[in-house]
């Protein structure tokens, strides 16, 4: 009977500790391949073709918005940078210009946040092509306890915070939290 529980209990601890494993959403990795959506803690370069007063860079705010002169407040967040430039000249043409030349591109993205077995968690600037591994290596790389084959990532989709096990080798976006778990043996 001895001999039996053993095994058991055994298997229940193993199935107990994968319990808090979660497959990464199919939307996940989808995320990726579509247009970059703004969002709050982005910064964007608006050029108004002959308009220099209007020419700058403007941030997006944490409500979604980005204060723009003559027209006021434009919502951004969960747009694209063309969607953005329709609606800064649909704005503008209200009034203001007659038939304006709007270019919207980011000039500097919100963070990404690396956290758990590294060597200086916080908060770091994002660039286009970051992996995980990139991310780790600017947080001071992975500590002696680190688990170096997968990351958990906590990623915004279309206003649905989602979390999903991935490798190192995979890209980031901004405003990805990324935590590195401690491995067990």
């Amino acid at each position: 009977m001895k001999t039996f529980i053993l095994p058991v209990l055994a298997l229940a601890l193993a199935v107990g500790g994968c319990s808090g494993y979660r497959p990464t959403p199919s939307a996940f990795h989808a995320v990726l391949n579509e247009p970059y959506r703004l969002g709050a803690g982005d910064r964007v370069r608006v050029t108004v073709f002959e308009q220099d007063s209007l020419t700058n860079t403007y941030s997006v705010n944490s409500a979604g918005f980005i204060a723009f002169p003559l027209v006021g407040s434009v919502p951004a967040r969960g747009s694209s940078v063309q969607e953005l430039e329709a609606a800064l000249a649909a704005k503008l043409r209200e009034g203001f210009l007659r038939d304006p030349d709007v270019s919207v591109e980011v000039d500097q993205y919100r963070p990404v946040f690396v956290m758990g077995e590294v060597g200086a968690a916080g908060q770091y600037s994002y660039v286009p092509g970051l992996t995980v591994q990139k991310a780790v290596a600017m947080a001071g790389g992975f500590t002696p306890r680190a688990n170096q084959g997968s990351v958990d990532i906590t990623r915004d989709i279309n206003g649905k915070v989602m979390t999903g096990r991935v490798l190192t080798s995979d890209p980031l976006m901004p405003g990805d939290t990324v935590y590195v778990r401690e491995r067990l043996f």
